[in-house]
């Protein structure tokens, strides 16, 4: 199970703060993909974090079962 965290516009967009899904190994382009056909992100703006480390959208990363997924909204300065 891969285990993913919505936060923020996000969160508000899914209507769930997190959800599991039984992947044993799964690309992080594929999840994401699966993603926005399910919830249909369009133009919403987040970050990826995996296993709390923020990664690029489009690097080619391989995510194995028990793995945490984070969709997080832009941080602001301040």
């Amino acid at each position: 199970m891969i285990e993913i965290k919505y936060f923020g516009a996000v969160a508000e967009k899914t209507k769930c703060e997190f959800e599991k899904l039984s992947f044993s190994e799964v690309s992080l382009q594929d999840l994401l993909r699966d993603l926005e056909e399910k919830y249909q992100f369009e133009s919403l703006s987040f970050s990826v974090a995996v296993n709390q480390k923020i990664v690029s959208k489009v690097a080619a990363y391989d995510l194995q079962t028990n793995d945490i997924v984070a969709l997080l909204p832009p941080f602001a300065g301040g």
